[in-house]
């Protein structure tokens, strides 16, 4: 369910709604890292895609978890006495649990790590796929398009989780050494430090923005006449 029709309004809002809660990593990537230009030739979508790896994580991965836990299990509920907000917050449970193995699969590849980070680990990655599932959740029964939440989980595992603390600075290419009497170096890394800071406001300021924006357009972006349920 949730397949057709395309619905290619609901794909593009979702997108633009999910976009917003990476406000400042993609100004990071694009402004502070210059990477824009890239992102014009679609260099990074095949970097991404140039693996095995990317192809499960970017496209299979997405792609076969919505199709189970959106499309599939969803409605299921829906049928259910179940009111739609427990659907939302009940349902992703599964998509959480779906991901602890995880931990063993952490433990085989790590035997040196003790038990007790391992643990960790997983329960912060449960945290944070029940929450991306409560979401996703939340879109598709808003706009019953499947298409639009596959999209959105791609674009969350490209992204990743977005940083919150530290410095931002813009990535250095390597070079040859240049030679520099002590004013220039130093003139030189007081201009590089004011940079940093002015980098670092704006992306912090932008993802502030972003997740107010977010907030702002939850509701607005994720209206659809093909909405499987009433939320609220």
């Amino acid at each position: 369910m949730g397949w057709y029709p395309l619905g290619i309004l609901e794909v593009a809002k979702s997108f633009l709604l999910t976009a917003l809660l990476f406000t400042g990593p993609l100004f990071e990537s694009t402004a502070i890292h210059g990477r824009w230009k890239d992102w014009t030739r679609g260099q990074p979508i095949r970097e991404s895609l140039a693996s095995w790896i990317g192809w499960r994580n970017y496209v299979v991965g997405p792609v076969t978890e919505e199709i189970l836990f959106r499309s599939l299990l969803v409605p299921l509920h829906l049928l259910t006495p179940l009111s739609s907000i427990r659907v939302v917050f009940f349902t992703p449970l599964y998509f959480g649990i779906a991901h602890v193995h995880h931990f063993y699969e952490f433990v085989l590849t790590h035997p040196h790590t003790p038990i007790a980070p391992s643990i960790i680990r997983s329960l912060i990655q449960f945290s944070y796929t029940t929450l991306f599932g409560w979401y996703a959740t939340f879109v598709f029964i808003r706009t019953g398009n499947v298409a639009a939440v596959t999209l959105a989980h791609t674009f969350c595992n490209w992204a990743g989780l977005p940083r919150v603390w530290g410095r931002v600075e813009p990535r250095i290419a390597v070079g040859g050494p240049t030679i520099r009497g002590k004013e220039d170096s130093g003139i030189k890394l007081n201009r590089e430090a004011k940079g940093s800071w002015a980098w670092s406001a704006a992306y912090y300021v932008l993802l502030v923005a972003g997740a107010v924006g977010f907030q702002q357009s939850l509701w607005i972006l994720t209206e659809s006449p093909r909405a499987l349920a009433k939320v609220g």
